[in-house]
């Protein structure tokens, strides 16, 4: 069923995933990104990196890869709206192609860590709508990094380790999904989605809309 369309002009959100490696942000992103109503409305944010690319991933569509120094002359120019530092690599958001995207009524989507999430919230609060997905155990956690097989077992080792810190920042997020079966946890992204187009602050439209409506009673 295509969702309802908004008519009125509406400013765009960030729509922030995250997770420990595993859990599941990437395929519910992909899952969001390649439905067919939401084709015209979304925006993948594509951040760029200084790890390197692993062989299932394509420069400028998962992300742009960079060196650190090209890395770090972006955050000393202030180009980017966020930067961390992960599993001892860098990823940015570059700046201008959001502030364009929300001007014009697109919702962008941010597949990203706490880190990134934190500098997001603390620069444009009001656009930003955090979701932190949960893998229902432990046990699918490491079944599913280990099933994988991009990583070594070193680095999967190092991401499990992590993952017990970055699991207690799910208290920094406006709504949390356990992604126990991908299709309710896909509904329950939907319906976030749908929330939050609504909301009367983002309808720069409304009053018009409304005064039309008035006007022709």
């Amino acid at each position: 069923m295509s969702a309802p369309t908004i008519p009125y002009s509406r400013r765009g959100f960030l729509l922030v995933l995250s997770s420990p490696s595993g859990a599941g942000k990437s395929t519910l992103t992909r899952n969001l990104l390649s439905d067919p109503d939401e084709n015209e409305r979304l925006k993948l944010s594509v951040s760029v990196t200084t790890r390197e690319r692993r062989p299932s991933e394509i420069e400028g569509v998962h992300y742009h890869f960079i060196q650190k120094k090209s890395f770090e002359a972006m955050r000393s120019q202030g180009d980017l709206l966020e930067w961390a530092e992960v599993h001892g690599n860098f990823y940015g958001t570059p700046r201008e192609a959001v502030e364009q995207a929300l001007a014009e009524g697109y919702d962008m989507v941010f597949d990203i860590d706490w880190q990134g999430t934190r500098q997001l919230v603390e620069a444009m609060r009001e656009d930003v709508v955090a979701v932190f997905v949960l893998p229902p155990a432990a046990r699918d956690l490491k079944s599913r990094l280990d099933r994988r097989a991009e990583d070594s077992a070193e680095t999967i080792a190092k991401r499990l380790t992590n993952a017990k810190s970055e699991l207690e920042h799910w208290v920094e997020y406006d709504y949390v999904l356990v992604n126990d079966d991908l299709t309710r946890a896909y509904a329950g992204l939907k319906a976030i989605l749908g929330a939050e187009r609504l909301r009367r602050s983002r309808g720069y439209g409304l009053p018009a809309f409304i005064a039309g409506i008035q006007a022709d009673l």
